[in-house]
């Protein structure tokens, strides 16, 4: 079991280290999430089954809060494997590496927790569990005095954001039980084996380690390269659904922000402009995947739209088959030809 109040410590303690200013301005989040449900309805044709989640302006601290809940879900049914098998060592055993996860876990949200600005946030095993959805008022006051923003226009357009992913989970009726079930299979992947952390590595394992650091795969490391399959369709699919989001919060914006293309290049020069140990935390554990899902899936999506329209870019929601590939990422036109209705024809 991981240690969440250790974790909880070293997030809050993380998070704290960047004071932010001072957030009254974005406490009122109803008036810009309703005028983006309306206005990301009637741009994508997504419609929500049920009512969208109320929005919720939180603190650093409460979205650490949530987001452990969420994390528990996930890697606790994980850790609880780390003592099989080893007799008296079990105990023992799982009890440090709970201790070694929740300071990993701690550190890696108490960073997110200082630059996260909203979220649509749902346990991800549980596809009939209520979603939240939250701005980190914090953030978004830091975010403004860093960009040079006005404050309501950065509101809005983080609103387009995180409705946008709120109607996709609501208005496309597989998409959560679709990703529970690749979360489930790549947790089933995970190699944790406790014999493993008993014995020091050797120089061939150090050797594969630097390597794979230097390509960006750590994470064959952990699900193995059987399972290779299994991740790369969940890259694409977080690729398509951060594009999706990042292509409509542009084209819905133009029209609702005037400051947009400014914007724009302000927030994408903050996503890439970090510090030496923000980077080495995201090669270390992976964060800097989501970086390459804003860039990738947004050129996927705009270059769709521009061939075919935003009904051409809905027909990755038909169904789980309809979702391109890591390839068909890259390669747009390739994924055009295959969902097309001629090609089905």
């Amino acid at each position: 079991m991981i240690d969440w109040k250790l974790a909880a410590n070293v997030a809050a303690g993380i998070a704290g280290m960047q004071p932010p200013p001072p957030s009254e301005r974005f406490e009122h989040v109803a008036g810009p999430t309703e005028e983006s449900a309306r206005l990301v309805s009637a741009y994508t044709g997504l419609v929500s089954a049920a009512p969208l989640p109320q929005p919720e302006p939180i603190d650093r601290k409460g979205w650490i809060d949530s987001n452990h809940s969420s994390l528990a879900g996930v890697l606790d049914p994980v850790t609880e494997r780390l003592g099989s098998g080893l007799g008296p060592l079990g105990a023992p055993v799982s009890a440090a590496a709970g201790a070694v996860l929740g300071l990993e876990v701690g550190a890696i949200t108490g960073l997110l927790a200082q630059r996260v600005l909203g979220q649509y946030e749902f346990a991800i095993l549980e596809p009939d569990a209520p979603a939240r959805l939250l701005y980190v008022a914090p953030n978004l006051a830091q975010a403004a005095r860093q960009l040079d923003a006005d404050p309501g226009e950065l509101l809005r357009w983080v609103a387009l954001h995180e409705v946008t992913h709120a109607l996709q989970f609501g208005g496309v009726p597989w998409l959560r039980s679709h990703l529970a079930t690749m979360v489930g299979e790549l947790l089933a992947a995970l190699d944790v084996d406790p014999r493993r952390m008993l014995r020091l590595p050797d120089a061939a394992d150090l050797r594969a380690l630097v390597e794979m650091a230097r390509e960006g795969d750590l994470t064959t490391l952990v699900v193995g390269p059987e399972r290779r399959a299994v991740l790369d369709g969940m890259q694409a699919f977080m690729a398509v659904l951060e594009g999706y989001a990042e292509h409509v919060m542009d084209a819905v914006g133009i029209e609702l922000i005037p400051e947009l293309p400014r914007l724009r290049e302000a927030l994408n020069r903050r996503r890439q402009d970090k510090s030496g140990l923000m980077r080495v935390f995201e090669r270390i554990f992976g964060l800097e995947l989501k970086m390459r899902q804003y860039e990738l899936g947004k050129a996927f999506c705009d270059a769709v739209v521009a061939s075919g329209g935003i009904t051409a870019l809905n027909r990755v929601w038909e169904g789980p088959e309809s979702m391109p590939s890591l390839a068909e990422i890259d390669d747009p036109a390739a994924w055009v030809a295959r969902t097309s209705p001629a090609a089905a024809a």
